[in-house]
């Protein structure tokens, strides 16, 4: 399903610390990333779920864009999870496809626009949702360049706040230089002995009964209400990511 042709981009205008997925068909999702992009979006695009899950993976997105023809499309639940927890959605459907979509529109965490495409009314439902979450949740800063991310998980170097999806943790400076080994290393297994070097130095190492208590006493903050990104690798050690894994010590 293509855009409606010959339509005219409206000036820029969207918020440039908005991030945008738009996760659909290949012909789809280049149209729709097009007229985002012109009306001053920062977006990307996925057609394929796997696609979707290692960009959903890597960074946090304000607002979902899905086409119904997407595999697994109604799986809002699992999408939402990696993306932020709360970000809203829009579907792209055509009305046969609407009453699947109805237990999600009754909650007020997704819109639709139906098909054939046009870009101002895509334009204007990406606008209210935007809207309605920046209000909804006003103690989130906007990203910064000093952000490290992993899916919902934030972390500000410049101001040493980290979030969870909308929640902030309380972090203590080991925990904190532990969480941020972690995420400068996203995806790698990294050893006692180079968590240890990392967070207290060369010259002070810790014995394995420490890290292993403070691994604990992190994974409790950052995994409390949302699905885990610390992992164990028995014998190895640990690692962040999106992915399954061990949740012991």
């Amino acid at each position: 399903m293509h855009l409606t042709s010959r339509e005219k981009f409206p000036p820029a205008s969207g918020d440039r610390q908005a991030s945008l997925i738009v996760l659909g068909p290949v012909a789809t999702s280049e149209k729709v990333l097009e007229s985002l992009e012109l009306a001053g979006y920062q977006a990307a695009g996925a057609s394929t779920r796997a696609a979707a899950l290692v960009l959903l993976a890597a960074q946090r997105f304000d607002l979902l864009i899905i086409d119904t023809l997407m595999p697994d499309a109604h799986d809002l639940a699992g999408y939402q999870r990696l993306a932020d927890g709360s970000a809203p959605v829009l579907f792209l459907t055509d009305p046969t496809s609407l009453d699947g979509l109805c237990p999600w529109l009754s909650l007020g965490v997704a819109d639709y626009v139906l098909k054939p495409l046009r870009v101002p009314e895509i334009l204007a439902r990406v606008q209210v949702l935007l809207h309605d979450r920046g209000a909804a949740r006003p103690e989130r800063t906007p990203r910064q360049a000093a952000d490290l991310t992993l899916g919902d998980l934030i972390l500000n170097d410049a101001t040493c706040q980290v979030w969870r999806g909308p929640r902030e943790l309380s972090l203590s400076p080991t925990e904190y230089r532990l969480l941020r080994c972690l995420l400068l290393h996203p995806g790698q297994v990294l050893s006692k002995e180079q968590i240890s070097r990392n967070v207290w130095g060369e010259d002070r190492a810790r014995t394995e009964n420490t890290i292993e208590s403070l691994i604990s006493r992190l994974r409790r903050k950052v995994d409390r209400e949302a699905p885990p990104l610390i992992h164990t690798r028995k014998g190895f050690g640990y690692w962040l990511g999106a992915g399954e894994g061990v949740g012991g010590p």
